[in-house]
């Protein structure tokens, strides 16, 4: 079965067709990173704007490139950004009408736990139960996965994700974005020395019950944020602190801050029943320090730990196709006539 998957939830404008849930036949990604990089972050009405211009580009080229006929079209159609969401949704829409082929629409975090399965020899059925962890710039959750195609929040975090927080650092201290590649290398370079102590992501007494979930397997990073900016005022700013060749050591603290608190929670989630994989999806699971951190935690706990190739690891359409082979959040009728839904949540 070949399935042509559309990705327009925030800033890359994405389509793959992926036969059978796992093999790749074509994956074209647009990325927006030079236009959103003045304002340091994702704004989404130049987000939707380009989407509209490039879309039709991009899907014509991942059909091109398949080679193929397609069987049916999937669709991110949540979370993410409403303005964004909106253009592959109704593209997708229109193309399924045009083509006579089923419609089926995809949950964005879900189909990041598919993405260690692309281009894999792997069946996903033979490594269930799993622990799925998303990390990527607008999300951090843990999930249960007691089955393929079955998928429920057991943690997340209460304010920033993992990337965000990556994002505002970065910002903070004047090196671009986005932030994650550059702390993460900055980091690399820096391995070995000595470390400055800041919070490890804790969510206060009391917060995460709000959200329904236990505390140990949940972060927060605000503390984190906080304290990294109180850090940068009392000793002069960044300009004060790059002068001084402080940057190095500040920013591998504080990724340390943020890979002991996702490695932490995991360590804990894997304890509460006997999983087979740790499964690990999104964009920050690019980081290098993040991923030697989580396969220690992975071996410890005595399962296999499953990642992306680094071309499936951010926002992309195949990850949508994939998914779409066996997991339907939407589809027929249900499908043609749902509209976006910005904070979908997982299951």
């Amino acid at each position: 079965m070949n399935i042509l998957g559309i990705e327009t939830s925030c800033d890359e404008t994405a389509a793959a067709v992926v036969a059978d849930g796992c093999t790749v036949l074509s994956s074209v990604v647009y990325t927006q990173i030079p236009l959103h990089q003045p304002y340091g972050g994702v704004v989404p009405e130049i987000a939707s704007r380009a989407h509209i211009e490039k879309i039709r580009h991009v899907v014509g080229t991942a059909l091109r490139q398949a080679g193929v006929e397609i069987d049916a079209v999937a669709v991110t159609y949540g979370p993410g950004l409403a303005p964004a969401l909106i253009v592959g949704l109704n593209a997708a829409k229109g193309l399924a009408m045009a083509l006579g082929k089923p419609l089926i629409c995809i949950n964005h975090l879900e189909a990041h736990l598919h993405t260690p399965f692309l281009d894999e020899g792997t069946d996903p059925r033979d490594l269930m139960p799993a622990l799925g962890l998303v990390v990527s710039g607008g999300h951090t959750n843990w999930v249960d996965m007691p089955a393929y195609g079955v998928y429920r929040t057991i943690g997340q975090t209460l304010d920033d994700a993992a990337g965000e927080a990556f994002d505002k650092a970065a910002k903070l201290l004047g090196l671009g974005y986005p932030g994650g590649p550059v702390i993460d290398k900055i980091a690399r370079e820096y391995a070995g020395r000595d470390h400055m102590r800041f919070p490890k992501g804790r969510p206060r007494e009391g917060v995460s019950a709000l959200a329904g979930l236990p505390a140990e397997l949940c972060v927060s990073f605000s503390g984190l944020k906080t304290a990294l900016l109180r850090h940068v005022e009392q000793n002069g700013g960044a300009e004060k602190l790059r002068a001084d060749g402080e940057i190095p050591r500040v920013v591998a603290s504080y990724q340390e801050a943020i890979i002991g608190a996702l490695a932490e929670r995991t360590a804990k989630a894997l304890a509460r029943k006997p999983y087979k994989a740790l499964v690990v999806g999104g964009g920050v699971s690019l980081n290098s320090g993040l991923r030697a951190a989580l396969e220690k935690t992975a071996e410890r706990a005595g399962v296999k730990a499953m990642f992306a190739k680094a071309k499936y690891c951010g926002d992309n359409g195949a990850m949508i196709a994939g998914l779409a082979f066996s997991r339907r959040n939407l589809t027929g009728e249900a499908a043609l006539r749902t509209d976006v839904h910005p904070s979908l949540d997982v299951g």
